[in-house]
């Protein structure tokens, strides 16, 4: 499936132009499903940007106005009818997805491949009560999408495996380093293992032992010098494992297991909180220095992939 094939997606908010991107510079043509073609305008713009931005990185073999004309924008689902992959990202809604999904399955071919871009609900959700459950996929990529490596697949308790490891192999050929997961559950690799230490970054903080900036300092200087370059089983095999064992008896038992959303959280959220989008967040913003921050952070995932390219092999390359 490395071939370049027509790739559909539906939704083209930030997220879905930034994956419509990165397939389109992969060199195949993308068929974009949206609720309001009156948003497709600002989507082609946005797309376009993104576009420019890889070429001024020279990550493009064509020019951003070559590849912008293989993408097609329309609200007629009819038009995805001889796609044999459809990548879905729109909102986190469990019965937007599933409505979305018989639509889909009235116009596609039975073994054509649904891609769920969720990073919080289960695949095997998502699959109940479809005609062919063991053709979706979570298929959940990082933000900015047409920067990042990360990509997972998810099988649900209906995925066809094969299925599974042909997407994998087509997202290698858009310069992505996949994991699969065999089985489903929920947050999959990363969300899970985040969202654990976000949880302990809260304790800390509402508990008096650390300032917000104090948790971010310490995990920047820390987890951020290492964990580009090694995940974290690389990362006990390059420094020692035996020593892991002897911290984890002693510190497991006082990590916080809370259920609770904190509090602090819930409180920010209230106020109308949606960090650099809205300049309100954790730390204070400007309007200018919220865009300052969120161009710093384009730049820097520029530079990690950079790095990666450079240090980390693939699974591939490791293997031989």
């Amino acid at each position: 499936m490395t071939q370049k094939i027509d790739i559909a997606t539906v939704g083209l908010g930030l997220m879905g132009s930034s994956i419509a991107t990165c397939i389109l510079a992969s060199g195949h043509a993308v068929t974009s499903l949206i609720k309001e073609m009156g948003t497709a305008d600002e989507a082609r713009v946005r797309i376009l940007g993104y576009l420019h931005q890889l070429d001024q990185e020279g990550l493009l073999i064509e020019t951003p106005e070559q590849i912008i004309e293989r993408l097609t924008i329309t609200d007629d689902v009819s038009l995805l009818s001889g796609h044999t992959v459809v990548i879905e990202s729109i909102t986190e809604s469990l019965d937007e997805k599933k409505t979305l999904y018989h639509q889909l399955e009235a116009v596609l071919s039975p073994t054509a491949i649904i891609g769920s871009n969720t990073s919080a609900i289960p695949v095997s959700v998502l699959q109940s009560g479809l005609k062919h459950p063991d053709r979706l996929l979570g298929i959940h990529w990082a933000e900015p999408a047409h920067i990042t490596r990360f990509m997972e697949v998810i099988c649900g308790k209906d995925s066809d495996l094969a299925s599974a490891n042909a997407i994998v192999a087509l997202a290698e050929s858009w310069g992505k380093e996949p994991s699969l997961l065999r089985k489903d559950i929920r947050g999959f690799i990363t969300n899970r293992i985040m969202y654990a230490m976000l949880r302990e970054s809260f304790h800390l903080v509402e508990n008096g032992y650390a300032t917000i900036d104090d948790v971010d300092r310490s995990l920047r200087n820390d987890l951020g010098y290492w964990i580009t370059f090694a995940g974290p089983f690389r990362f006990m095999d390059l420094t020692g494992i035996p020593a892991y064992l002897t911290v984890m008896k002693d510190l497991f038992p006082e990590l916080s297991n809370s259920p609770e959303t904190p509090k602090l959280m819930e409180e920010l959220v209230a106020s109308g909180a949606k960090g650099v989008q809205n300049a309100q967040g954790f730390y204070p913003y400007t309007p200018e220095s919220a865009k300052e921050w969120e161009e710093k952070f384009i730049d820097f995932s520029y530079d990690i992939r950079k790095l990666a390219q450079k240090y980390i092999p693939t699974p591939v390359e490791e293997v031989k």
